[in-house]
């Protein structure tokens, strides 16, 4: 049973690419996020209490118990679905945000759409489908779409841009030609927000503009630093040009802080997720005193769900106590405050 629900392509794909980034060395390790260039000015004496800093936002008019979304990593795997339950169990017990991978395959073989039913888990979480933008040149449209929502009956929609993934995998779809009009005719139509996201080599300030204007509603960075998917289709590439491809481009990318910089600076209003080699709250702080409205993580969330109800559950309380420690450190009372001049400084 198991090797039929596992035999389809796109289904198969998705079991490497977990295996990969749970047990292959597949992430950045030139290039940086380029949040270490930054600090918090120390306050040694806050005028505020540790435990009765609150964490909470809002997020697609949805409130938060903090900041943080468990960003989009897998699905249509039995494994893939056990994972899937576990986070959003988690989602909904601590108020958090949570992505699906791409539902892809869900939308090929409906037989594995149970990895990506997740309301029964989580009633009341922030829940964001996912499809590649790319399928729009191959077929996808409207229709598949609206599906991948009401599979998770999501709050939002995210369309992945991975063109270095494409270049890089094996029979990869790689004509992004006129995708943009795509998008503009989908976020018209689709009655849920549009997020645009990479997959790890980030946005630059022009393509987001691009982005905004044609009516995507948030953008998520998803800058380099983290995992490279370059590296992942370089391990589970089969044909010599394909693996030297990602090992050659295995560390391209816009830095993660450098994209969020540029972003912000140039899109005031546009929401905006940072995600993208973010390991630790310190970090996750650092994105949003840069302008991030969501921080995103993938891997952390994903190697301790994989352990274990009680390592996620560890994981997602040291984050928040890490967010915590740092509005107290530095006498902010609020997100808004982590953002005003002077309480962050780069080196």
């Amino acid at each position: 049973m198991t090797r039929d629900r596992d035999s389809h392509p796109t289904q198969s794909r998705k079991a490497d690419h977990l295996r990969a980034c749970l047990e292959d060395d597949v992430t950045f390790r030139r290039q940086t996020t380029g949040l270490e260039h930054y600090h918090f000015r120390h306050c040694a004496l806050p005028d505020r209490a540790l435990d009765h800093l609150e964490l909470g936002t809002t997020f697609l008019d949805k409130p938060l118990r903090a900041p943080l979304l468990i960003s989009s990593m897998t699905g249509g795997t039995d494994l893939a679905r056990q994972l899937n339950e576990r986070l959003a169990a988690a989602a909904q017990h601590y108020g958090l945000a949570m992505g699906v991978g791409s539902q892809r395959v869900a939308i090929e073989q409906p037989t594995v759409a149970d990895s990506f039913t997740l309301r029964r888990v989580a009633p009341d979480a922030l829940l964001l489908a996912n499809l590649g933008a790319v399928q729009l040149n191959y077929g996808y449209g409207l229709d598949q779409a609206q599906r991948a929502v009401d599979q998770l009956e999501a709050d939002g929609l995210i369309l992945h841009l991975n063109p270095l993934q494409e270049a890089v995998q094996t029979r990869g779809d790689r004509d992004f030609s006129g995708l943009l009009p795509k998008i503009e005719a989908l976020c018209d139509r689709l009655p849920v927000p549009v997020i645009a996201k990479e997959v790890g080599n980030g946005i630059s300030a022009a393509i987001a503009q691009r982005l905004w204007d044609v009516g995507v509603t948030a953008i998520d960075v998803a800058g380099a630093g983290g995992t490279s998917w370059a590296k992942v289709e370089s391990v589970r590439a089969t044909d010599p040009m394909q693996r030297r491809l990602g090992q050659t481009f295995g560390e391209w990318g816009i830095p993660t802080a450098a994209a969020l910089v540029d972003i912000r600076k140039n899109l005031p209003k546009v929401p905006l997720i940072a995600s993208g080699g973010i390991r630790n709250g310190l970090e996750a702080a650092k994105a949003i005193a840069l302008g991030a409205d969501l921080v995103g993580l993938a891997l952390p969330f994903l190697q301790a769900a994989h352990d274990s109800e009680d390592a996620l559950a560890f994981e997602i309380e040291a984050l928040m106590a890490e967010l915590r420690t740092v509005l107290f450190c530095t006498d902010c009372a609020d997100w808004a405050a982590l953002r005003s001049p002077g309480v962050l400084f780069r080196d």
